[in-house]
């Protein structure tokens, strides 16, 4: 039987999903950029901190907030803010030294720190939306959309190009698998924003980006735009509108005998 919408989570958690899977796809898009990829990797982790800031917002106690830490071994919330302080510590590292090995390593934290957050909605096995298998490869695919789409804005070489269209189709692929397994009437709308601009418009501009070099300028910011605006639909929609609860229920009721 199905309840009410959880009230845990609001805007605010969804802004932790939207800003850090962003964070961590740009991460790892950064390494693309070996000229740029300082400015690259502090974007992201503006991005990553102003999520994990947003969230915390959401706490009532805020002092209490160090208490994430304490239960990597069966939580996977803790283990995305212990993802979360490595990719701080090498990122800031890498800012720092300049280091391209860092840089990799940051890159590897952050995917790690994405691959975190997807498990924490799996793991929530009292709302259908989040505890299907498929929600994984659907939240770890989006952040790399919309991480790879955002480089594009800055004169992105040939292979980042062939990343954003080979995360994008897989970000599509994903959602179907995932709306096949999950019946959610309220991402349905997202989910066709998602195919639609997400992937196909988004694929066309870069496309176009890659080809026609002049018309870069115009066609990247398109491209990202189109990535951007429906990963974060999705997510927004699937942290509040489709965050229904599952209640308990007995179909059969006991009934005490007569003698």
């Amino acid at each position: 039987m199905i309840g009410k919408p959880q009230t845990l989570w609001d805007a605010r958690a969804a802004l932790n999903f939207m800003l850090g899977g962003t964070g961590s796809g740009l991460m790892v898009a950064a390494l693309f950029f070996p000229s740029r990829e300082a400015f690259l990797i502090g974007t992201a982790l503006v991005l990553v901190a102003g999520g994990l800031g947003a969230v915390w917002l959401e706490i009532g106690r805020k002092l209490r907030a160090v208490h994430v830490f304490f239960n990597p071994f069966t939580s996977w919330m803790s283990r995305e803010a212990l993802a979360a302080v490595v990719l701080f510590g090498l990122g800031i590292l890498a800012l720092v030294s300049r280091n391209q090995e860092l840089a990799y390593m940051a890159g590897a934290a952050a995917a790690a720190f994405l691959y975190c957050q997807a498990r924490i909605l799996l793991a929530a096995k009292g709302i259908p939306a989040w505890r299907a298998p498929e929600v994984v490869p659907l939240i770890v695919s989006t952040g790399l959309a919309e991480g790879s789409g955002l480089a594009l804005l800055f004169g992105a070489p040939p292979p980042l190009y062939v990343f954003f269209g080979l995360v994008v189709m897989a970000r599509a692929f994903a959602w179907q698998r995932y709306r096949a397994a999950v019946r959610a009437p309220q991402l349905q709308s997202a989910g066709t924003v998602l195919l639609r601009l997400g992937s196909a418009v988004a694929l066309a501009a870069a496309a176009l980006a890659w080809v026609a070099p002049a018309l870069a300028p115009f066609a990247a910011p398109l491209a990202a735009a189109a990535a951007l605006a429906a990963g974060w639909n999705l997510k927004l929609r699937l942290l509040t509108r489709a965050a229904i609860r599952q209640d308990f229920t007995l179909p059969h009721l006991p009934v005490r005998g007569t003698r």
